[in-house]
């Protein structure tokens, strides 16, 4: 994958930084302050994608970039500096989920269950179900692919940050996503082979450059929380709510996909999110959080706030979405959840 098109000024200083010296910054200053968004961080495409290419250096790189630049000083300075940007809008993005949840000292797994209750947007699975386009279809599985080719990577990063019985469940779930010990069945090689039969390029990263600001957050709202000791309490909180919020929207998903005659390697990918993420839901909430939360309590904050951070930015994506698909997303919104 070779670094993306900038989209503004600031994305545009980070890509020609690392475009420019191959041997790393070398202490020079990469100025990012007078780019920085004073608000709606989450849906500034410049600013996402410039956090989003400092992300990817920890991932797979790009190939006209020296992998050196991973621990640039002056890129994580940088870095740093966006964070703090994205940390402020996704703790005001998240307020009034977390104003639902009711004593501080309640049991963890309902508190998830209040936020994801009280999180309430527009049903983008129920449109794909019933009234999706293969074109709009395809649109799906071009933005997802920036999550889905490295699925479950972000959570990796956290695993050495957690120990006794949450390591090992969170070993377990990730086990599971990596194919169960079955290179055919890891859950990102079942995603390329989907988008293969819906006549896409699989390769990794190869629709950077057609990602929406809300897949950039997305994407970065993970990597943040887990590349992050002191937020290893909110990457697990992300997980739980990903994964307790993935069974019902793949099965309608799945129907859609039958809907339009997409064939078997399509649904396929979904289908096995139906069965293994009714698992993991459980394994996320109980094992994981709940467990993190009994051995620190004062993590619970923490896995709140990464719950209702997974929970808020999944409803930024589907209004983007809706968006683009249709004309008076609302009212569109309002009548799929109406005949739901």
């Amino acid at each position: 994958m070779h670094l993306p098109a900038p989209r503004g000024p600031l994305s545009d200083r980070v890509v020609t930084a690392l475009r420019g010296d191959t041997d790393g910054i070398r202490g020079r200053e990469l100025d990012v302050e007078a780019h920085l968004p004073t608000c709606d961080a989450l849906r500034d495409e410049d600013f996402q994608l410039a956090l989003w290419v400092l992300y990817e250096l920890h991932y797979r790189g790009f190939d006209d970039v020296d992998d050196r630049s991973e621990w640039d000083p002056e890129l994580l300075r940088a870095r740093g500096r966006l964070e703090t940007v994205l940390e402020r809008d996704l703790r005001a993005a998240t307020r009034g989920l977390l104003a639902t949840v009711g004593d501080e000292d309640g049991d963890v797994v309902e508190q998830i269950r209040e936020l994801i209750d009280a999180a309430d947007g527009p049903d983008v699975p129920r449109f794909v179900q019933r009234e999706a386009t293969r074109e709009q279809f395809v649109d799906l599985m071009v933005q997802r692919s920036i999550y889905t080719l490295k699925e479950s990577d972000p959570s990796s990063f956290v695993l050495p940050r957690v120990d006794g019985p949450v390591k090992v469940a969170l070993a377990e779930l990730q086990y599971d996503e990596y194919g169960g010990g079955r290179p055919d069945r890891l859950h990102a090689t079942l995603f390329a082979k989907a988008m293969e039969a819906c006549g896409l390029d699989s390769a990794y990263g190869c629709y950077i450059d057609q990602a929406t600001a809300s897949t950039l957050a997305l994407n970065n709202t993970a990597s943040f929380l887990c590349l992050h000791r002191r937020l290893r309490g909110a990457a697990l909180g992300h997980l739980a709510a990903f994964e307790a919020t993935s069974t019902l929207p793949c099965r309608k998903i799945a129907s859609g996909i039958q809907r339009l005659e997409l064939g078997e390697a399509v649904w396929d990918y979904f289908d096995e999110h139906v069965e293994a993420d009714a698992v993991h839901e459980e394994v996320a909430l109980r094992s994981i959080c709940a467990a993190a939360v009994a051995a620190e309590p004062a993590l619970r904050s923490d896995v709140l706030f990464g719950a209702a951070a997974c929970l808020a930015i999944d409803i930024v994506v589907a209004e983007e979405m809706l968006v683009r698909w249709r004309p008076n997303t609302h009212e569109t919104a309002v009548r799929s959840q109406a005949s739901a």
